[in-house]
């Protein structure tokens, strides 16, 4: 079999074609030498950590619908092909491994995993044997000054933690498991079940970056950046870890619903009972990156982004703000019922951005190539405007406008002077339906053509009765001024009027 090395790509030209639905075996032997530690993977890192070894093996590169993706690997995502894993690892038998899979004979290892143990050492060695089942990559570390501590959910997933104890660590990683358990719990119960019975955190000495069932962090951190990392990384293992897509292609589907998900849970964890807007620093760093004029579209290649920060922003921030935007186009409890639903129907099966679409289509009954078309493949933006309200024939008409080019259904809240309210609902005509919220009364308009950039709609009132006419109170929806969303035409007690 020929064969050659381009850059951290290895081709191989087979003597015989692999045909659909057929099966092949492939061998290798190879040798590598652990650098220290570069990006993620090596030895001896800044926190002293013997072995951090990701990226340690030859991997194979993904061939989907779309062909091969033989990407290099430049520090960012990931693309791999599912498999079940077994791995021996022969070390040094003072040396505690944390890794991705189970533990096949913790009686002769010990080191936390079995209080039973009757080490087996060979040559001042122990073998541990890992099986990890329907995973995309597989990750360990060792060093001789780990802690192993454990920690089973109420679900009964158990949770591993590998860190050198310290003065700061015995104090910061205490916290982490309770954190931890209660993460795991929400998600389960609103986005889908996490499948495996492990996952382990373990102390890499290199950031934070998400590995099938185990995740590297630093350890040394604060307990506030700790608590953040964690969680965010623990998260991945349902987006990066369990739908598994084309993250290098998608980032967005990754970041993106991590970060979504990550406020959500922060919010449920450490500040349940307030009015608090989570995704408020989402839709604040999304405004930011367009204002840096370096946005450039979420269908970019994670690689090819020109400069990072951007590429930060739109994948994490402006992925979340897809989101939870997304929940305003057809409806927060479909919404809802739409994430989980993604989750198990596409689990193991490498998602693109069109089986999430055809998903959020089935479960709202509308339209939402254009909703992706716009904010995925394009930077175009959104500013609407309520232009005027006006009388005629004793009832109010108010003309909406929009500025930018991005179309959206608005929700436009009217409120009157003996203090009801109304919110009617304007969906696009490219829709072909309406959001459907159970928990609001939403008064269905005629729909705005995309093509339109006024729209009027008449009120079953005098202008004389409107105390506010406002855009999108839930102020999901990412409109970059938001200054004239709203018209105040009468001053009431602790209100501000803003024009007429």
């Amino acid at each position: 079999t020929k064969f050659k090395e381009v850059g951290t790509i290895l081709e191989v030209d087979l003597e015989k074609s692999i045909l659909p639905g057929s099966k092949v075996n492939l061998e290798m032997e190879f040798e590598g030498q652990v650098p220290v530690q570069i990006r993620r993977t090596g030895r001896n890192n800044i926190e002293g950590i013997d072995y951090s070894m990701a990226q340690w093996y030859p991997k194979l590169s993904e061939y989907d619908d779309s062909g091969w993706h033989a990407n290099p690997y430049i520090g960012r995502e990931f693309y791999g092909v599912w498999g079940d894993f077994d791995v021996k690892i022969s070390i040094d038998k003072d040396y505690v491994i944390g890794a991705t899979g189970y533990l096949q004979n913790s009686d002769d290892i010990g080191h936390g995993y079995s209080t039973n143990a009757k080490q087996k050492i060979t040559d001042n060695k122990l073998t541990w044997h890992f099986k990890a089942p329907n995973v995309h990559d597989f990750v360990w570390a060792a060093d001789k000054e780990y802690t192993h501590d454990r920690y089973k959910s109420d679900n009964g997933t158990e949770l591993h933690y590998f860190y050198v104890k310290d003065s700061v660590t015995e104090k910061t990683w205490a916290s982490i498991p309770y954190i931890m358990a209660k993460t795991l719990q929400y998600v389960n119960q609103n986005f889908g079940v996490y499948p495996y019975q492990q996952f382990s955190l373990i102390q890499g000495g290199d950031g934070g970056m998400e590995y099938p069932m185990a995740t590297l962090i630093l350890g040394q951190g604060k307990m506030n950046g700790l608590i953040i990392v964690t969680v965010h990384e623990l998260l991945h293992n349902w987006y990066y870890g369990v739908l598994a897509n084309n993250e290098s292609l998608y980032p967005w589907m990754d970041e993106g619903f991590v970060t979504y998900v990550e406020n959500l849970a922060f919010k449920m964890i450490f500040d349940p009972d307030s009015d608090r807007n989570p995704h408020a620093g989402s839709y604040t760093s999304y405004f930011n990156l367009v204002k840096s004029g370096k946005e450039e579209p979420l269908s970019t290649h994670a690689d090819h982004f020109i400069e990072n920060k951007p590429y930060v922003m739109a994948a994490y921030s402006k992925g979340a703000v897809f989101l939870n935007q997304l929940s305003y186009v057809i409806g927060q409890e479909v919404f809802s019922r739409g994430m989980r639903r993604y989750f198990n129907t596409w689990k193991f099966r490498h998602p693109t951005a069109n089986d999430f679409k055809r998903v959020m289509e089935k479960e709202s009954g509308i339209e939402l190539d254009w909703y992706f078309e716009y904010f995925q493949y394009t930077t175009k933006t959104i500013d609407y405007a309520i232009k005027s309200v006006t009388n005629k024939n004793q009832k109010a008409i108010v003309t909406l406008e929009r500025i930018n080019d991005m179309p959206m259904p608005i929700d436009l809240t009217v409120e009157y002077t003996d203090g009801t309210s109304e919110t009617y609902n304007i969906p696009l005509r490219i829709m072909r339906g309406s959001k459907k919220e159970n928990n609001e009364k939403l008064i269905y308009a005629d729909a705005w053509p995309w093509t339109h950039p006024e729209y009027s709609i008449t009120l079953p009132r005098k202008k004389s009765e409107i105390v506010q006419v406002e855009i999108d109170s839930s102020q999901k929806m990412a409109d970059l001024e938001r200054s004239n969303n709203q018209i105040v035409l009468k001053q009431l007690k602790g209100r501000v009027k803003l024009t007429e």
